[in-house]
């Protein structure tokens, strides 16, 4: 399992970008209620993790969340107690339920390869009632590059500096890297850890062709600017927002 997402999931609340979030979220609202043929009122979240993103989501929707890791759960339960959290894979969950729309942002990366991606996305059209809406927000292969990231956070006297480097794998691998170093400086002393990831990286065709295969109609548009601000030097983070529309209406 990721130090990411189990001892070091604390972290979460120190480095994350509340402002950024609410934009982004509000661009998930506005395209939803655009796109889907139903009332959006009911939404589940794939890979929810510590729950930034469903504190602005909760605003709009009666949400329901799932997530693998039982220490983002814990975190994700103490920030939106409203909130319904399942721990589950987004590979297989099944809660028994249908909703208005499902959205899974950039944790479907970590979908790592296309049999991978193809069970997420079976899970979401099962959980997805006639004219409702599965929003994905992920990387083309043909936008993606190398690239370096640092954030920073201090808090209750720990400071925690976020180093990440992204390594773009041969095309046929279909995944790159992820390796994650924290620096974590409490009273004076440092510890230094360090997570590697690896992570699904697939082409327009292939991201077409899933939800095509799943009987969606599929939306898209161009998401820029959230990564960006944390880049180490120059350069850009181009992601694209998915929007695959079921057939049938309310």
């Amino acid at each position: 399992m990721w130090k990411a997402y189990d001892e070091l999931a604390w972290t979460e609340a120190w480095l994350e970008d509340p402002q950024g979030v609410e934009e982004e979220v509000a661009t998930y609202h506005r395209l939803m209620e655009e796109h889907a043929r139903r009332p959006v009122r009911e939404v589940l979240h794939l890979g929810c993790g510590a729950g930034a993103h469903d504190r602005a989501l909760k605003r709009h929707f009666s949400l329901t969340g799932v997530d693998l890791n039982n220490a983002m759960l814990r975190l994700a339960r103490r920030a939106n107690p409203e909130v319904e959290y399942h721990q589950g894979d987004m590979r297989s969950v099944r809660l028994g339920r249908q909703f208005d729309a499902v959205v899974i942002p950039d944790s479907i990366d970590y979908m790592a390869s296309r049999d991978d991606l193809v069970l997420a996305f079976e899970t979401a059209r099962h959980h997805l009632r006639p004219g409702g809406a599965l929003l994905v927000v992920t990387k083309p292969r043909e936008l993606f590059h190398d690239n370096n990231f640092a954030y920073v956070g201090e808090r209750d006297g720990i400071h925690v500096t976020l180093l990440e480097n992204n390594h773009v794998l041969p095309p046929g691998d279909e995944q790159y890297e992820a390796v994650l170093v924290f620096l974590i400086r409490q009273g004076g002393e440092l510890d230094v850890q360090v997570d590697h990831h690896r992570l699904g990286l697939f082409t327009q065709a292939a991201w077409e062709q899933t939800f095509r295969d799943q009987g969606l109609e599929l939306h898209q548009q161009d998401l820029e600017g959230i990564y960006e601000p944390f880049m180490i030097a120059e350069g850009e983070y181009p992601m694209r927002l998915f929007i695959g529309v079921a057939p049938g209406s309310d």
